[in-house]
């Protein structure tokens, strides 16, 4: 790379596991979870992989276990088998199982921590009926319900972006960096103007694919220290990322973000190592 310092790093297991992307794929490609064509998933699986070391996340241990487990599930399968041997449990069963549990354990994580979020965000007032009435009939706007959106629809959004942009690919005989902690900066500075952004604005000044990279893992550092939220409305509807804390919290300071970023984490890319 031509630097002292490695690449920086964000590390997924703060996002999600090896389950989380089994279960996206499967919602991605609208698959019946009971008869999981695993060719299919093996394959996209392994490119999630690779796409994540590509933009230096780094992908931890369960990751790869599951990509062993999931070759050999598809081992078994292409052997040929006897009769007797037809008989016996379907080698995707287990993995079925815990996709099954995990997923019911997972709804039901999520619902608590809504219940407990819609709790903090109620304020009691009184009303009389008259006005109550009155104010209903004001707001007859139709209420947009948001999703939160995981680390590989990101990936998918982010992609898609590096596909659509003409990103410039100029060897410098001086090798410019790019800071992973700067590019915080900047996503501060906007959220502090607006509540939310969409996420491909983002990327507006970002003319290189290493500025791109840079502004991908400074997004991602700030949903993990819950500065910030993704969410999307529906399907293939803009993301959008929006402010998770107030003006006044000490959270939208760069100065308080700064301090819990490792000293060894605050370096940058060199450019030419992400154009190759």
């Amino acid at each position: 790379m031509g630097l002292d310092q490695e690449p920086y790093q964000v590390r997924l297991e703060i996002f999600e596991g090896p389950l989380d992307l089994l279960l996206y794929l499967i919602r991605k490609n609208e698959i019946d979870i009971y008869d999981i064509p695993i060719n299919l998933i093996v394959e996209q699986y392994q490119h999630y992989l690779e796409l994540m070391k590509s933009l230096n996340l780094e992908v931890a241990g369960e990751f790869l276990v599951m990509a062993s487990t999931l070759s050999h599930i598809k081992s078994r399968m292409l052997l040929p088998r006897s009769e007797e041997e037809e008989q016996e449990e379907d080698p995707r069963r287990e993995l079925v199982e815990k996709l099954l549990e995990y997923q019911r354990y997972k709804f039901l994580a999520q619902a608590l921590a809504e219940r407990e979020q819609v709790g903090r965000e109620v304020f009691v007032r009184s009303f009389d009926q008259a006005s109550l009435q009155e104010l209903a009939e004001e707001k007859k706007a139709e209420r947009i319900e948001f999703a939160e959106v995981d680390i590989f629809q990101l990936l998918d959004a982010f992609q898609e972006l590096l596909k659509r942009r003409k990103v410039e690919d100029i060897r410098r005989v001086v090798s410019e960096r790019v800071r992973v902690v700067d590019k915080i900066s900047q996503i501060l500075n906007l959220l502090k103007a607006q509540e939310e952004i969409e996420f491909e604005q983002l990327f507006s000044d970002s003319l290189t694919r290493s500025e791109l990279v840079a502004t991908f893992l400074a997004l991602l550092e700030l949903i993990r220290l819950q500065v910030v939220r993704a969410v999307q409305s529906h399907n293939f509807a803009p993301i959008l990322i929006r402010r998770a804390v107030s003006l006044e919290d000490e959270k939208l300071s760069f100065e308080y973000l700064n301090g819990l970023i490792p000293q060894e984490e605050k370096g940058g890319e060199d450019k030419d190592s992400l154009n190759h």
